[in-house]
């Protein structure tokens, strides 16, 4: 057996991409999106038509404004969704404007917006979840959003701190960054790379893992932003791993063992300690976590720069 097949009988895989075809080709069970993998897919031909209806929506139903804009914006991720739906058996994440990271309300509204448009698609909203950055905000946002029955992944995870209070609030799932993780490490030790079951972002998403098993929280845990197969095998028995294309294509060609490293029976059984969380330990704890503080808000800085750049995209190519 690869690889991939191992991992498979052990966590259920999600690829990472915006690209249609490459969902094709590794039959994942769900599928996860940002800004960043929509602006990368939108530069291949192929996915022409869905930048055009999402246009043509835009401006049948905007107002010649900013809202226009926002509407074919809206229309074009849920255009992704919709295509990759046609794919998978799962569901298929789609993230809400990094911008509003910070905005409770506008993080609602935005998913209410998001859940409509597919729901006029004739997706049930049991099929997507709604991305949101893992900020206190982003909690809060989400407390509602579940509440409503659209379920939330809680994106841009970086500590413990974050984790606890995502499940407090019943997110249906996480992703903890375990590549952005290693990047922050390996340049702030000046060190090249670790051994696998050493890696820093390998350790934070054991450590959340297992602190969820171990008070039997529901959210699941869906390690992300992979920069070797070696960070991906070592989470293998994870509730999910969300892997681009080039590292399913690596495990896929790959023998070898893959034994099982995150078990839920053994997190029972430790001696962790309970963390009681409210706004002003969350403040602190992820304050404190120097390296978790400065990838939140590069990982948000991003994902909002990658959102104006396809706007802009969009505007000089259909003169928006």
């Amino acid at each position: 057996m690869s690889k991939l097949d191992q991992l498979r009988s052990m966590t259920t895989i999600v690829v990472d991409t915006g690209d249609i075809d490459a969902i094709k080709e590794y039959s994942p069970t769900d599928a996860t999106t940002n800004p960043s993998l929509i602006l990368l897919a939108t530069g291949q031909p192929q996915y022409k038509h869905l930048i055009d209806e999402a246009v043509s929506y835009g401006k049948q139903h905007g107002d010649d404004g900013a809202n226009t804009l926002t509407l074919i914006m809206d229309k074009l991720f849920v255009n992704f969704g919709v295509e990759i739906l046609q794919l998978i058996p799962g569901r298929v994440s789609t993230e809400v404007d990094a911008h509003l990271s910070f905005d409770i309300n506008g993080s609602v509204s935005k998913a209410h917006d998001l859940i409509k448009l597919y729901e006029s698609a004739g997706i049930d909203r049991k099929r997507i979840l709604i991305k949101l950055a893992s900020t206190w905000e982003g909690a809060k946002a989400a407390q509602i959003l579940e509440k409503e029955g659209i379920h939330c992944n809680m994106t841009l995870m970086f500590s413990l701190a974050q984790a606890i209070e995502c499940a407090n609030v019943g997110a249906t799932l996480i992703s903890p960054f375990v590549g952005r993780i290693l990047d922050w490490f390996k340049k702030a030790e000046g060190v090249d790379g670790y051994p696998a079951s050493e890696d820093p972002g390998v350790k934070s998403v054991s450590t959340i893992f297992d602190y969820y098993k171990k008070f039997g929280y529901e959210t699941q845990v869906m390690g992300a932003s992979f920069r070797n197969s070696g960070e991906i095998t070592e989470l293998a028995g994870c509730d999910l791993l969300t892997i681009s294309p080039k590292y399913l294509e690596e495990l896929a060609k790959t023998e070898g063992d893959v034994p099982l490293k995150l078990d839920a029976a053994k997190a029972k059984q430790s001696s962790i300690e309970r963390i009681e969380m409210d706004e002003s330990t969350f403040r602190w704890m992820f304050n404190e976590d120097q390296m978790a503080t400065e990838k939140l808000s590069d990982g948000i800085r991003k994902f909002a720069s990658d959102y104006r750049k396809l706007q802009k995209k969009i505007r000089e190519t259909y003169s928006i």
